[in-house]
């Protein structure tokens, strides 16, 4: 058996799979956000132990004696976040968390160093750890004082499993103090927010094996002593690792509450200008890309409330066959975007309404908005030299097929639907667990799941789509003279 461990936002999942890749079974237990400021969002690291601890005894209570035959772990987790801990591995503070906003100045500050951008192949977001530390200098020097190390949620949960500080390199990528390139920590940019090297991880890669499962949880739990820690991945990585998405060229579509198209690939090919993410894959070798748009099933759920109908039942109301666009453009920037605009001002907006709008085409300009975004980030992934043949839909959303045909015309490529099953980020980080315990190649391990259906892009409303687009494309430089 393998155990992957999935610190999210939300919550702490245990999945245990076995060494055919079938999933035996899952626990799973609860974390809380706290905001004590507006744009604050922190977590208290001992509610993840709390959370591990509890997910771990719901699997174990439902398959007794199972976790007895594990032979590795894998750690998935939510990234950015800032972990400190004194010199002797006391939390400091609370951890702020990747959605956190209050180190925007910082943020910009650092990214108007041109180094940051040159070595870490991306631009510094507030998000990232990077201008958090800064801003803790700055607002609670006594803590940054007695910072001995920072670590990230998952890496703190391998410090508790294993007793070591180690990282690995996907989740590492997102902290602004990475040579994304070099798969490296860089001094400079370490010495620019007043840190250095002994502060920071050591660092392995996500199949490598990365500290062992400690002899007092082991017996706890009825597991062997010594059991391998693999390096593990952020989580869209490890979510790329339960899906297969892992080759040159393989990408996959996340129709979540944000939206992501993640592209595999096999050199380091940044492109910070257009808001890409370019990070460390968690295989040897490999990269990936990600672009990032923030409002994807959110701006239907948006629709929903104001309009008193459930999703299922606006996108019902389109029928089965996609549609030409019908002039009605809608931005789906309600909470600003990131891929490729960088811009957390801009807000969202309809255009084209007449008295003859109804709410279907209210709700198809919505879904052709959000399509309209993906393109974007295909067109920013192409300018860094990804080009896709293929995408694999993922998230809530992927279950309209109406939806998923109208991403198809928008971006010119066939739409792979997956069988049904659990592929996420706890499915990868066992994976992971697998291949470092069993020095299996990564890329029989990490295949992808078989494809229930293929939805291709409607030829016929390719040139209507391609005019919608351009419409698309000239509303955002115009909204925003207006909203900045």
């Amino acid at each position: 058996m393998y155990l992957g461990l999935d610190l999210g936002t939300s919550g702490v999942k245990a999945l245990l799979i076995d060494a055919g890749q079938t999933v035996i079974g899952s626990g799973h237990a609860s974390l809380d956000v706290s905001r004590p400021h507006p744009g604050w969002s922190e977590q208290n690291p001992a509610d993840w132990i709390r959370a591990c601890e509890e997910a771990i005894a719901e699997l174990k209570a439902s398959h007794p004696g199972q976790l007895a035959a594990v032979k590795g772990i894998g750690l998935s987790g939510q990234m950015h976040g800032a972990t400190l801990l004194d010199a002797g591995d006391q939390v400091l503070r609370p951890c702020i968390l990747w959605n956190d906003t209050r180190s925007h100045a910082e943020a910009a500050k650092l990214d108007a160093d041109p180094r940051f951008r040159k070595l870490t192949g991306n631009i510094v977001f507030p998000g990232f750890t990077a201008p958090k530390l800064v801003w803790v200098k700055n607002n609670e020097p006594d803590i940054f004082a007695k910072v001995a190390k920072v670590l990230l949620p998952k890496d703190f949960l391998r410090l508790w499993l294993s007793g070591e500080h180690i990282s690995e390199m996907s989740d590492s990528a997102g902290t602004s103090w990475l040579d994304v390139g070099k798969r490296g920590w860089s001094s400079d940019l370490l010495t620019a927010t007043s840190l250095d090297e002994k502060q920071m991880p050591s660092l392995v890669e996500g199949t490598e094996k990365a500290g062992a499962l400690r002899s007092e949880l082991a017996s706890k739990w009825g597991m062997q002593a010594g059991i391998p820690i693999a390096g593990g991945a952020g989580d869209n990585a490890a979510s790329a690792c339960g899906m297969g998405t892992v080759g040159a060229g393989q990408a996959f579509v996340s129709l979540g509450t944000s939206g992501v198209l993640f592209a595999a690939n096999a050199s380091y090919l940044p492109n910070p200008e257009s808001a890409v993410h370019t990070f460390c894959h968690a295989l040897p070798g490999t990269w990936h890309q990600m672009g990032v748009i923030l409002s994807a099933t959110d701006s239907l759920n948006w629709l929903s409330e104001i309009s008193g109908k459930g999703a299922g039942e606006l996108t019902a109301e389109l029928g089965d066959a996609l549609k030409a666009p019908t002039g009605v453009s809608f931005l789906p920037y309600l909470s600003g975007e990131r891929t490729p605009h960088n811009d957390s001002a801009i807000r969202g907006s309809f255009t084209g309404l007449a008295h003859e709008t109804s709410r279907a085409v209210l709700t198809q300009a919505v879904l052709e908005g959000v399509a309209f975004a993906f393109r974007d980030s295909l067109e920013a992934l192409a300018k860094a030299g990804t080009m896709l043949t293929r995408v694999t839909a993922i998230g809530g959303g992927s279950r309209s097929r109406y939806w998923l045909t109208a991403i198809a015309t928008a971006l010119g490529l066939p739409v792979d639907v997956p069988a049904d099953g659990d592929f996420g980020a706890a499915f990868g980080a066992a994976r992971l667990g697998m291949i470092a315990a069993t020095s299996a190649d990564p890329l029989r391990v990490c295949t992808a799941p078989a494809t229930d259906a293929t939805i291709e892009p409607v030829a016929a409303l390719s040139e209507a789509y391609a005019d919608a687009y351009q419409r698309y494309r000239a509303l955002y430089p115009a909204i925003k003279s207006v909203t900045a």
